[in-house]
């Protein structure tokens, strides 16, 4: 059979599943008695509810007899490590890119990867029908790009398309008819190379993703460079440190839509999952041949973010939660890291407090958030970032970041990028919006977005990139705000909270229970301990004011990410099943008081 294996990369909200979505259902894959939803690749229910991918996922479409073999790669720069290994198993790389924002951080990141690795990108130049869109102008854009990424002439010479994925069109010329993806397919078919077939020699293949099955147990996802690979074959799984052991494969599946199909064999070429090695990692080399070479290892980038886990020791511990035990969170641990390769976890022996490694905050918060609807309970640190030591420098992680806000509000914006260190590498406007492009450190960035959001009116578009690691820029203010702190157990009233909240924006309403320490508001100024479950002093004296009714603003309702970015080194969110509270790590005053942290 003849191959072909594409991934598609982008950066966040530039169509990526939408495309795929199209090409499944256009493609003939679906039978007519299948009901299919929008954006059918993802099947997450966290991707559902956020509308973005998180993890890259196999499908494959016959175009005539030629199979064709799709990653659909996520968007968001926290999930570029699974871009990262996914590249290894194609043969070239849709690169979408909107036609009006044209390149963006993570477009950057994931094609400098393809242009490494020698792969010659398709350019798709999305959402052409955008009232604001410019295909000529960003056409440039990407060839800027290429070039400033070091692209060889063959690379230079890329091919595009115009499309609009919603609609399932693609167009070679912009005076084209719009009618459906086949000049996509076709162009698909002419650029893309063949995978090499080579099946007179013994197969070697390379798990590139894992995935993981209560049946089966891990399972290796790549692709296969030689041979043909046999349900219940022997094999020899050769580790980057070049430890050879022994293992037979009890399953063997290919893909089909979105289908995982089971096969007695698979040929040079595709892309396959198999089971029956409990240990296999990405990267590592599985061989018919016992003294088979091992092929190229796959490096992923490392964490720039840390972020401790703990039980749960609050006064309300327990309440909500079924699992919430340090060794359920341990083993919880442990279970994520078959399948999630770009985290790090330190397990110490005598700790309850896990270290928890990963790429941003989102990449972090997923996780968080994942256990929480299992059932977990637990308490988090604030995230920090991941320094290294060189030759006696400390070494932080740096950021690209590009930010598109109204011309109206650019001062502020570039006033606060300013004071968390950023330095400024481009601006420019146009049709009454700003770019700016900017390196800053991670730290800079931690605790900005809700700010960025407050100062943009909700207007503005805030994208990052991990981009290397400089010398440490000095110190940041991180916050310049307090915290409004509950000095007292009990229920909130409405009494209470009127006066409260002219001190600052509060996180709880009326009647939510409370305990000594909680985080219930944002103080303009300092930390202050106050009593919310203050309740209105009965007389029989009927008063003037006592038809008043009581006013309260509704409370900010604090998301699990908004929450990680706002508390500071001396807090924790504590996270349950139903509730998402923030505290102080010390709940009395005195205790503060003593740690210097009042």
């Amino acid at each position: 059979m003849d191959f072909r294996n594409i991934a598609i990369i982008a950066h966040v909200d530039h169509g990526k599943t939408t495309l795929v979505d199209a090409m499944l259902k256009q493609s003939g894959t679906f039978s007519e008695r299948e009901v299919i939803e929008e954006r059918v690749m993802d099947s997450n229910e966290l991707e559902k509810e956020r509308g973005i991918t998180i993890y890259a996922k196999n499908t494959a479409i016959m175009l005539g007899d030629i199979k064709v073999n799709i990653v659909d790669t996520p968007g968001h720069a926290d999930f570029g490590s699974e871009v990262e290994r996914v590249l290894r198993m194609v043969d070239s790389v849709l690169l979408l890119v909107d036609a009006y924002e044209g390149p963006m951080p993570q477009t950057r990141f994931v094609l400098r990867k393809s242009l490494q690795l020698g792969l010659k990108p398709i350019v798709v130049i999305n959402k052409i029908d955008k009232p604001t869109a410019r295909p000529d102008v960003v056409h440039n854009m990407i060839f800027d790009l290429f070039v400033e990424l070091g692209a060889t002439e063959a690379q230079l010479d890329f091919k595009h398309i115009y499309a609009i994925a919603r609609e399932g069109v693609a167009i070679r010329n912009l005076t084209d008819e719009k009618k459906d993806l086949q000049p996509l397919f076709d162009l698909i078919l002419e650029t893309v190379p063949s995978a090499p077939h080579k099946l007179d020699v013994p197969m070697r293949m390379q798990p590139a993703n894992l995935k993981y099955d209560d049946f089966v147990g891990r399972l290796g996802v790549g692709r296969i460079y030689e041979g043909t690979l046999m349900d219940g074959m022997k094999v020899t799984m050769i580790k980057p440190d070049g430890v050879r052991t022994t293992h037979k494969i009890t399953k063997l599946y290919t893909h089909r839509g979105l289908k995982k199909i089971e096969v007695a064999q698979a040929e040079a070429g595709d892309i396959v999952q198999i089971a029956g090695i409990p240990d296999i990692m990405v990267g590592d080399t599985v061989c018919e041949d016992p003294n088979a070479e091992p092929l190229p290892s796959i490096a992923v980038d490392p964490p720039t973010l840390k972020m401790d886990f703990m039980v749960n020791n609050s006064p309300f511990a327990g309440r909500e939660g079924s699992l919430v035990t340090s060794r359920q969170i341990r083993d919880r641990l442990h279970k994520e890291l078959e399948i999630n390769v770009g985290l790090q976890i330190e397990f110490p022996e005598s700790s309850d407090v896990f270290t928890v490694s990963g790429r941003g905050e989102m990449h972090l918060a997923i996780l968080i958030e994942q256990m929480r609807r299992e059932g977990f309970e637990l308490q988090v640190g604030q995230p920090k970032v991941v320094l290294k030591e060189e030759n006696g420098v400390t070494l932080e992680p740096i950021e690209t970041v590009v930010i598109d806000v109204p011309d109206a509000v650019v001062g502020p914006v570039i006033e606060s990028l300013g004071r968390r260190r950023g330095e400024m590498v481009k601006m420019g406007s146009e049709n009454g919006v700003t770019r700016l492009e900017y390196t800053i450190p991670t730290r800079g960035i931690l605790g900005y977005r809700t700010t960025f959001m407050t100062q943009t009116r909700g207007e503005g578009i805030f994208a990052h990139q991990f981009s290397h690691y400089a010398p440490f820029t000095g110190e940041i203010e991180r916050r310049q705000t307090g915290s409004i702190i509950s000095g007292f157990d009990g229920v909130t009233t409405p009494y209470s909270l009127e006066s409260l909240q002219e001190r600052g924006p509060l996180i709880v309403g009326p009647a939510v229970k409370v305990y000594e320490g909680m985080v219930i508001g944002l103080s303009m100024k300092e930390n202050m301990v106050v009593n919310p479950i203050r309740e209105k002093k009965q007389t029989n004296i009927r008063s003037a004011g006592a038809e008043a009714l009581t006013k309260l603003t509704p409370p900010l309702d604090m998301s699990l990410e908004q929450a990680l970015e706002y508390i500071d080194d001396d807090e924790y969110v504590e996270v349950t099943p139903k509730t998402i509270r923030i505290r102080k790590k010390y709940l009395k005053e005195h205790e503060r008081k003593k740690h210097g942290v009042a």
